[in-house]
């Protein structure tokens, strides 16, 4: 290890691009730490980006400080891979801390490097393309230029296609991709999708949007029909009751209120879906249902009963889906500050059963709960 650091001290300067250390030992802690240099005040620092579970945290090291913390994290992991002005290095670690280091010139010329803290972020759908439903919904001018009072919708949108870009791999490209968006309102997202996975990505799909309103239905029918989306299509109806089809590759259920989530969710493992994005709202259920003596003098709080509700609601159904076979993770959908319905439930089907069905039961006895998916799913 002592090369490794080394290593480190000799080009952690002014011809640093950047590091990205991988491949843990250990399961449940650190998964990955990004390294980039930047400027303050005509300073030099690095950047740590430490990433944990689903999220990902920031440190800003002056050069011998960034030394000791990247040494440090690679303790937990086996690969180092860093770039320099001039050269390429992998390392390698062994169980038993031996380094094997390989070092390779650039064979090509480097762009300058970008040394501001907060760099222009790349969306799916960039500014200054025309993108003509973004146009027809107020998101973005005939020019290209998103609306200043539209751009949170803007990067909501960016952020839900970056969702779908992770799970592209489990979507397949040789035969037409069934997808349902149940609640699907004025369907920003739902003609998001189809402009990207259809026009950009050149997938054979077809997309059923479904909501109760009939104006809302009749307005997004023309929007598609504009377009020349042939295989966008809105219907009225109800999440319980629709039957139209019969297998589903992907259910997207945004902000359906309450227990039409479950409802939603309860389809897609019926159709055995192998893709899930939910994005619940509105939890009201367990609110009414939930009970424990030891968390009573915190449950007489009218907020925090609604809040942890919410939460042990949207936990409960992802530990569903992981029971039905899925591999499930929470995440954040969009920033709090913006919206405090954040949380988005992204379900792949695997087949593995990861669920531990005894500790979920002794939960729901724990807090006298019966979630409506957990019911659904038993009659099915």
């Amino acid at each position: 290890m002592e090369k490794i650091k080394e290593l480190l001290e000799d080009n952690l300067n002014i011809d640093f691009v950047s590091a990205v250390l991988s491949n843990p030992r250990m399961k449940g802690g650190v998964t990955k730490v990004k390294v980039r240099p930047l400027i303050r005040q005509d300073e030099l620092f690095f950047q740590i980006e430490t990433f944990r579970g689903n999220q990902a945290f920031h440190m800003n090291l002056k050069p011998e400080d960034a030394v000791r913390e990247v040494y440090a994290s690679l303790e937990n992991m086996k690969q180092l891979q860093m770039e320099t002005k001039e050269y390429s290095y992998t390392a390698l670690i062994s169980k038993k801390g031996k380094a094997t280091i390989r070092k390779k010139a650039r064979t090509s010329s480097l762009k300058q490097i970008d040394y501001s803290h907060n760099r222009k972020k790349r969306y799916i759908l960039e500014e200054g393309i025309q993108v003509p439903f973004l146009i027809d919904l107020g998101v973005m001018t005939k020019e290209g230029k998103i609306v200043r009072q539209r751009f949170d919708k803007f990067r909501q949108i960016n952020r839900f296609l970056e969702f779908i870009e992770d799970i592209l791999p489990e979507l397949p490209k040789d035969r037409e991709i069934t997808i349902l968006d149940f609640g699907c309102g004025k369907s920003y997202l739902t003609f998001a999708m189809y402009y990207y996975l259809h026009e950009l990505k050149k997938y054979d799909i077809r997309i059923i949007g479904l909501d109760l309103k009939t104006d809302v239905i009749r307005h997004c029918n023309e929007l598609a029909e504009k377009y020349g989306y042939e295989k966008l299509k809105f219907l009225e109806g109800d999440i319980a009751d629709y039957t139209g089809v019969d297998e589903v590759d992907m259910v997207v259920t945004l902000h359906a209120c309450d227990t039409a989530t479950d409802y939603a969710l309860a389809k897609a493992v019926g159709w055995n879906a192998k893709v899930i994005l939910s994005v619940p709202c509105c939890q009201h259920e367990l609110n009414r249902q939930i009970e424990n003596e030891v968390l009573a003098p915190i449950l007489e709080y009218g907020l925090i009963r609604e809040r942890m509700a919410a939460l042990i609601t949207d936990a409960i159904r992802a530990q569903y889906l992981e029971r039905e076979g899925y591999r499930t993770q929470v995440l954040e959908f969009i920033d709090m500050e913006h919206t405090p319905k954040n949380i988005l439930i992204r379900g792949v089907k695997t087949g593995k059963k990861r669920a531990n069905e005894d500790a979920l039961r002794r939960c729901e006895d724990a807090l006298h709960i019966s979630p409506s998916l957990g019911n659904l799913l038993k009659e099915k």
